[in-house]
C-alpha cells in the first residue's frame, strides 16, 4: 500500500477535534459578568480567583491555593514560599519540559537532572538517591502526560533527607495516586493553564499546598512581598506581581464541572488505541505509573521499537492525517541550562526514550473512540515501510 507521503490515499481526511473545546455557555456567562462588573483584576474586589483556588484547592485534598500568571512561575514561588534558593539544589526529571528546570534557576538554586524510570517515564526514585548530595534542598516530580509520578517512593525519600516535595501538575489536572489527587501529595504542587493543557486560559497556573505558613510564604511571593491579610503598601518581604486575573479565572472555573467527563473521555479514547494496537508490531503504550488511579490523560505516549526511524515516521504519520509529536529532548542536551549551572546525572532512559517516544495529542484523544482505528491503521501502514 503506496504511503500518503508517497502520492497514495491517506488513511484519515477528516480533522481532529480542535484544542481548546468550544467556549461553553456557563463560561461565556462568567466572562461576560466579569467584563460588566469592571473588576478584573484579582486585586480589585472580585470573587472568581478567590473562588478558583478554593475549589482547586478542595480538589487536589487541601486547604490553600494561589493563582498565579503561570506555572513556569508558580514554581519558582513554591520553591521560594518553602525556602528553597542560592546554593541549593533541586532533583527534576530529565525528560520534561524545560520550565522544569528553569522554574529552579528563577528560584536561584541548581536543577540537577535525574534519570526516569525505564518503563513510565517518570523520575526515577532509584536516579533521585544517586544524585542527593548536602546541597539538595528538594525534589520535582512531574506527573508526566497526566500520569502521577511515583510519589510514595519520592515522599519516602524525602522524609528520609529532609526535603521539599514540589509536585510539577502542569499536565495532570483531576489525576489521582492510590485515590488520592495529584498536587496536595507532596509540599506543594503547582498546575498549569497553558494553551495546551486540560483547562486553559491561554495562560495561568495555580500552586496548591496543604500546610498554612507555606500558604502565607507563597502568596507573600505571589503579591509584592506583602503579608496576607497586612497592610497595601507594606512589603516586610521581597515579591513579586505573579497574579492571575479575574477573566482568566471566569474561563477556567465553569471548566471545573466538566472536567471529569473530559478525562474519562479521553481515558476511552486511549483505551480503544490500546486495543486496537495490540496487533500492530513495532509500537506499545507507555504505561502509567504504578498506583495510578486515575490518569487525566493529557498525552497518549507510545513507544517505537528499536530500528524504526521516527523522524521518517512522524512525516508519514502526518501525511497519512494522523499527526504525532515528537516529544521532548533529554534536558541534560540544553546547554543553555548547563550554561546557567544545571547539573545533569547519567541519564540513558531519558535519551533513549527522547528518540523513541511519540505522542498523540490531548485534542485527538477527545475524538470519539471509533478513531482510534484510524491511528492504528496509520501505524500498521507506515511501519511497514520503515
Amino acid at each position: 500500500m503506496t504511503l500518503a507521503m508517497h502520492g497514495g490515499a491517506p488513511v484519515r481526511t477528516a480533522p481532529w477535534p480542535a484544542w481548546p473545546p468550544p467556549v461553553d455557555p456557563a463560561q461565556r456567562d462568567l466572562v461576560t459578568k466579569v467584563l460588566e462588573s469592571g473588576l478584573w483584576g484579582a486585586t480589585q474586589g472580585g470573587s472568581v480567583v478567590a473562588d478558583l483556588t478554593a475549589a482547586f484547592a478542595r480538589r487536589s485534598g487541601v486547604r490553600h491555593g494561589v493563582a498565579v500568571a503561570n506555572a513556569t512561575l508558580g514554581l519558582f514561588a513554591a520553591l521560594r514560599g518553602l525556602g528553597v534558593g542560592k546554593g541549593d539544589e533541586v532533583i527534576v526529571p530529565a525528560y520534561t519540559f524545560v520550565a522544569s528546570a528553569t522554574g529552579v534557576l528563577l528560584a536561584g538554586a541548581t536543577p540537577v537532572i535525574a534519570d526516569v524510570d525505564p518503563v513510565d517515564l517518570h523520575l526515577s526514585p532509584d536516579a533521585v538517591r544517586a544524585a542527593l548530595t548536602g546541597r539538595t534542598a528538594a525534589i520535582m516530580p512531574v506527573h508526566l502526560a497526566g500520569s502521577p509520578a511515583a510519589m510514595d517512593a519520592l515522599n519516602d525519600l524525602a522524609t528520609r533527607h529532609g526535603l521539599a516535595v514540589v509536585e510539577d501538575a502542569a499536565q495532570a489536572h483531576g489525576a489521582t495516586y492510590k485515590d488520592r489527587p495529584v498536587g496536595g501529595l507532596g509540599d506543594a504542587g503547582v498546575y498549569s493553564f497553558q494553551a495546551s493543557k486540560a483547562m486553559t486560559a491561554g495562560e495561568g497556573g495555580l500552586i496548591v499546598c496543604r500546610d498554612g505558613s507555606v500558604h502565607e510564604r507563597v502568596w507573600s511571593v505571589c503579591n509584592l512581598g506583602r503579608a496576607l491579610g497586612g497592610q497595601w503598601y507594606g512589603h516586610p518581604s521581597v515579591g513579586w506581581n505573579l497574579r492571575l486575573t479575574e477573566l482568566q479565572a471566569a474561563v477556567l472555573l465553569p471548566w471545573l464541572d466538566r472536567l471529569d467527563d473530559e478525562i474519562d473521555r479521553r481515558n476511552t479514547f486511549c483505551a480503544a488505541v490500546e486495543r486496537e494496537l495490540a496487533g500492530v508490531p513495532g509500537v506499545t503504550a507507555v504505561p502509567a505509573t504504578e498506583g495510578t488511579t486515575r490518569d487525566s490523560r493529557h498525552l497518549l505516549m507510545l513507544r517505537l521499537d528499536a530500528g524504526v526511524d521516527r523522524a521518517f515516521l512522524l512525516e508519514a504519520m502526518a501525511a497519512e492525517g494522523v499527526p504525532l509529536d515528537a516529544g521532548y529532548p533529554p534536558l541534560a542536551t540544553m546547554s543553555a541550562l548547563a550554561a546557567e549551572g544545571a547539573r545533569a546525572e547519567p541519564g540513558p532512559v531519558a535519551a533513549e526514550a527522547s528518540d523513541t517516544v511519540v505522542w498523540v495529542r490531548q485534542s485527538m484523544l477527545m475524538e470519539d473512540p471509533a478513531a482510534a482505528a484510524d491511528i492504528a491503521q496509520a501505524f500498521a501502514k507506515v511501519l511497514r515501510h520503515t
